[in-house]
């Protein structure tokens, strides 16, 4: 049979996850030796002093000076699908915080904001696309059966009441939020097909403008 290579990568990320956490309460001194890190995280005592030499495994190390692992990089993706399934696209500068935060477990190094750009052309699972503002309100309310609701409503109105399609109106407004969100780039799976939304806080004054416009 030939070899299971998913399962083979899943267990190398577990070990590297285990590495990068003893890595990390090494550096920080909640353990205080090697072979206590061992010990605790099952992982090997020579990769590990290793490691902690700066020099790094052989199957991680990349190619035109990448700053993170492959496994590292696979862990950020897999956290921007997570929040973008969620509704939560973060923006390039919290992809980057994220970034930051899991290399600094293992060196003193940084990632620039150009970096970001460059991660997501590297990975075709994810793309920059710009959000669209969203009431906060508004999202509450926006399930299927509320909306199929007001429309049988309005349609056994017509019907109680004989009103005609020249007497109806479509009713519409549109506002001018205090404090709102700006529209702003973030990051996305790249199936997704619309845009996404931005909610806003729902604590803000408005300017309203009222429209209404005959059907015929």
């Amino acid at each position: 049979m030939p070899p299971n290579r998913t399962a083979n990568r899943q267990k190398l990320a577990e070990q590297e996850g285990k590495m990068l956490l003893a890595i990390s309460d090494l550096k920080k001194g909640r353990i205080k030796s090697i072979r206590e890190a061992v010990r605790i995280y099952n992982v090997s005592y020579t990769t590990l002093r290793r490691r902690l030499a700066g020099i790094e495994y052989r199957a991680e190390k990349r190619a035109n000076s990448h700053k993170m692992t492959q496994y590292e990089e696979e862990s950020l993706q897999k956290w921007i699908l997570d929040l973008d399934k969620r509704g939560l696209p973060p923006r390039p500068s919290l992809v980057q915080d994220m970034a930051n935060l899991l290399v600094s477990q293992r060196e003193d190094e940084h990632v620039s904001e150009k970096w970001v750009y460059r991660f997501v052309n590297r990975h075709p699972e994810v793309k920059l696309r710009f959000s669209l503002r969203y009431n906060y309100e508004r999202a509450k309310c926006e399930d299927i059966k509320i909306i199929q609701e007001h429309f049988d409503r309005v349609q056994a109105a017509i019907q109680e009441y004989g009103i005609l399609s020249e007497d109806i109106y479509n009713f519409d407004e549109t506002g001018f939020a205090m404090g709102l969100c700006a529209t702003a780039k973030v990051i996305t799976g790249s199936d997704r097909y619309s845009r996404p939304y931005l909610l806003q806080p729902g604590n803000r004054e408005w300017v309203t403008a009222i429209e209404a416009v005959n059907l015929l």
